[in-house]
């Protein structure tokens, strides 16, 4: 094995430029943060590569041909000209025309971004839907419904799910909710498991006993990955094994490569790994969040705190930019009464009540 080290602003960009350039084969060495002569503080990832990998990365490149580059060169000046004149066309028409501008303002102003409308009205150029509001507005929910997807609940065979998120979304709750849920509210009793990898919550190992306890499920707490392994090959009977992770930031390292191997273990089945996202997210979060998890390969979102807003605007953005299906709605603190599986016409009436008021 050949250790690389890679670095870049956060530990995700640091480990895609490794999966980037020697693909699925490496293994994670090590990860930290390191304040640069510049004071800017940055990551490193050390990953370990396969000798052959590394041997066929470095040495069996093969160089393009003059004429290849060349005929690249022209197609993709081309391309850019072509994207320059239908931006211009684009500048124009919202410039020009205050029905698109009036409706652009009022979708902002909801949570929406100007890059995902940017790009709905281009595809109408020339239309006479941007002359009429009320057809513009209606075009752009029908492609909001359109976007959205749900990730549908099947439990017709044996899973592990592991839930992510930042800190204080409410991921043991809705795991005890969950758990609830497949135990005991579906078309029949499955078997249930808890594993905890939350050790640096203080309480949150002894609050989902507690609900173990309660529902009589096995729990189990896990430190390193090792053991997490073993417990998997333990539980391999059962239909559905619940996995509760510690809270992330941007710039928790030793969070990040903990949660990284968690996920990368050598399991029989298949980890589904789902972010838990607060329906009260600020527009200036939603990045962060993306690039601390979507390294997780994300299977599909649970959408927490849902009785705490009436302006579900940016959780829809968030949906539309970064194409993430929903799977379930965590509407309140109660186990195992608020959770509803997810409904993207009940979020769309939510959001349309609130443009309604706008």
């Amino acid at each position: 094995m050949i250790n690389e080290t890679f670095v870049a602003s956060d530990p995700k960009g640091a480990y895609e430029l490794a999966v980037e350039k020697y693909g699925a084969s490496i293994s994670l060495v090590s990860a930290k943060q390191i304040k640069y002569e510049d004071g800017v503080l940055r990551s490193e990832i050390t990953v370990a590569v396969p000798l052959e990998v590394y041997e066929e990365v470095s040495l069996g490149g093969v160089i393009a041909k003059d004429d290849d580059e060349a005929l690249l060169a022209e197609i993709f000046e081309l391309k850019e000209q072509l994207n320059l004149m239908k931006d211009d066309m684009h500048k124009d028409l919202q410039e020009g025309n205050p029905v698109v501008s009036e409706v652009k303002a009022l979708f902002m102003k909801k949570g929406i971004s100007a890059y995902w409308l940017e790009s709905m009205f281009k595809t109408l150029l020339s239309s006479e839907v941007l002359d009429d509001k009320k057809l513009l507005v209606s075009y752009l929910l029908e492609e909001i419904d359109e976007a959205l997807t749900v990730k549908k609940e099947d439990l017709s065979t044996p899973k592990v799910m592991m839930l992510v998120g930042p800190t204080g979304v409410g991921k043991t709750t809705t795991i005890a909710k969950l758990a609830a849920r497949y135990a005991y509210l579906l078309d029949r009793p499955y078997k249930v498991a808890l594993i905890n990898l939350d050790s640096f919550k203080v309480g949150a190992i002894e609050q989902l006993g507690h609900y173990a306890e309660i529902m009589q499920i096995e729990h189990f707490v896990v430190d390193d990955v090792d053991a997490f392994k073993e417990t998997l090959e333990k539980l391999e009977g059962y239909d559905v094994v619940l996995v509760d992770t510690a809270g992330m930031s941007p710039y928790d390292t030793e969070k990040f490569v903990q949660t990284v191997e968690f996920v990368k273990t050598d399991s029989p089945r298949e980890i589904e790994v789902s972010l838990l996202l607060s329906a009260t997210v600020k527009y200036e979060d939603m990045e962060d969040i993306y690039q601390n998890f979507s390294f997780l390969n994300l299977s599909s979102m649970i959408i927490s705190k849902f009785d705490e807003t009436k302006h579900f605007g940016t959780l829809l953005n968030f949906m539309l930019l970064y194409n993430l299906p929903m799977s379930y709605f965590a509407t309140g603190q109660e186990v195992p009464d608020d959770l509803l599986f997810a409904d993207k016409e009940f979020l769309l009436e939510q959001f349309i009540g609130d443009i309604d008021e706008g």
